[in-house]
């Protein structure tokens, strides 16, 4: 499968994957914004970003956010999105081979994971360790029926991701799997001074 192709294809409809209309979209956003530790990010990137729906709430926690995605469609998509956020770069970019400088406190991978071969995989979680900043957060949300695209299961995806980071969240349900690794403990009651 050639991964470009697949999404050029796709991206001939608009709003392919329904983010704008399914409940369970919705529904994953709602959960991916509500198990963030932190109220605001100071940099943040967002992987696979698609026609910008996450990348819009996203964007109202961040100072700063890069938002990536392999198809130029997609992107013009986004633009629309966060037209009213200037705070918001989007750039066309295939991850791993792709990457941008600098370190993020808070990066999402959702849905991406599982379109890039074993090697491509291993690769990808090896630079975003590097990419996380001391205090950062790496969040992974992926669907866990399989389909004819994915090159890798969703448990393997987020293993690889973990790496050696610390468990921060894991949230699962028989549709989806949502977690958040970091370097330190994370506890939102200890940064509020409530323990």
């Amino acid at each position: 499968m050639n991964t470009a192709a697949y999404f050029d294809a796709l991206y001939q409809q608009a709003d392919p994957f329904h983010y704008r209309s399914r409940w369970y979209e919705a529904r994953k956003r709602a959960l991916t914004l509500a198990c963030l530790p932190r109220p605001r990010y100071t940099n943040a990137w967002e992987l696979g970003c698609s026609n910008g729906v996450l990348t819009a709430e996203l964007a109202a926690r961040c100072d700063a956010l890069l938002a990536t995605d392999i198809n130029q469609q997609a992107l013009t998509e986004a633009a629309g999105s966060v037209s009213d956020c200037p705070h918001v770069t989007l750039q066309r970019a295939h991850h791993p081979g792709q990457w941008p400088p600098g370190r993020f406190d808070l990066i999402v991978v959702s849905e991406v994971g599982y379109y890039l071969d074993a090697g491509e995989l291993q690769q990808m979680a090896l630079q975003l360790d590097d990419s996380l900043a001391e205090d950062g957060l790496l969040l992974a949300c992926h669907w866990r029926h399989p389909f004819d695209e994915a090159r890798s299961t969703t448990e393997n995806v987020h293993r690889l991701l973990r790496g050696g980071l610390l468990d921060v969240f894991n949230y699962q349900d028989e549709d989806l799997l949502l977690q958040a690794w970091s370097r330190q403990p994370t506890s939102v009651a200890t940064w509020e001074g409530l323990r």
